[in-house]
């Protein structure tokens, strides 16, 4: 069976086993702290508000996502498929959202995903059940066993906040890709989950210090202006020279 991290006290038997596997999450864990659990809802609802959510600031998301839940009481499968797409577009929907929502509502109502049962599968086979379903792909398929169904082992190697964190907490030369960053994470399972947790909670943690120290650096001096030379006045075209003061006064005083 799978293991889930639903406690604190879920929490507390990963990071023992984190700290025994790779000992730099000790120095991580000093600095980033304890990760929080920010367990989602799960089910149907909670995996159309990963989807929702995609390439979206968290606010405009929440207002999306809170027009969704007031138009369709209960936000199920079947409200989703009678929904005609400029009635979901109105509330604030692209149109591949709006596909993405209803292929997965048809899978569901077809009994062709069943999300009740992805608690009983290893992450690798649930993953999979997730992926199977137009709509739904790598990074909505481990976010949601991640944080709806608390999956200790689900990993989003290929989450680019993921990576940047992997590559400042281990001081990599460059962002790992997604093959990479399976081979990094190797020797974390079945704990892979919370080991995302922490890199996330350390690369927060990195990215505000390093903000701070730039704002606390000194201002840099300003150049010095430039000084342009006025062009002497040219003589005139009658030939009589037109006389040009200079800047010191003149022998006689005047």
């Amino acid at each position: 069976m799978p293991s889930f991290i639903h406690t604190e006290s879920d929490l507390d038997v990963a990071l023992d086993a984190l700290r025994k596997a790779d000992p730099r999450f000790v120095a991580l864990l000093a600095k980033a702290g304890r990760p929080p659990l920010r367990r989602r809802s799960d089910g149907f609802a909670g995996l159309a508000a990963i989807i929702v959510a995609q390439q979206l600031s968290t606010a405009s998301a929440n207002a999306i996502w809170g027009r969704l839940a007031a138009a369709f009481d209960p936000f199920d499968p079947a409200a989703i498929l009678r929904a005609r797409p400029a009635r979901l577009a109105r509330l604030g929907l692209s149109a591949p959202k709006i596909r993405a929502l209803k292929a997965i509502a048809r899978a569901v109502a077809r009994d062709e995903l069943a999300l009740g049962s992805l608690a009983k599968l290893a992450a690798e086979e649930a993953h999979a059940a997730l992926t199977a379903v137009h709509g739904i792909g790598p990074w909505t398929a481990d976010i949601y066993l991640l944080s709806a169904l608390g999956h200790a082992d689900a990993w989003p190697a290929g989450d680019l906040a993921l990576q940047e964190a992997a590559k400042v907490a281990f001081a990599l030369p460059t962002r790992p890709i997604a093959k990479e960053m399976q081979a990094l994470a190797e020797t974390w399972r079945p704990w892979r989950a919370v080991a995302a947790r922490i890199l996330w909670a350390y690369y927060r943690v990195a990215a505000a210090a390093a903000k701070a120290a730039a704002g606390a650096k000194p201002p840099r001096p300003r150049a010095a202006p430039r000084v342009i030379a006025r062009p002497k006045r040219r003589a005139s075209a009658g030939g009589n020279r037109r006389k040009i003061r200079s800047g010191r006064a003149p022998a006689d005083g005047r």
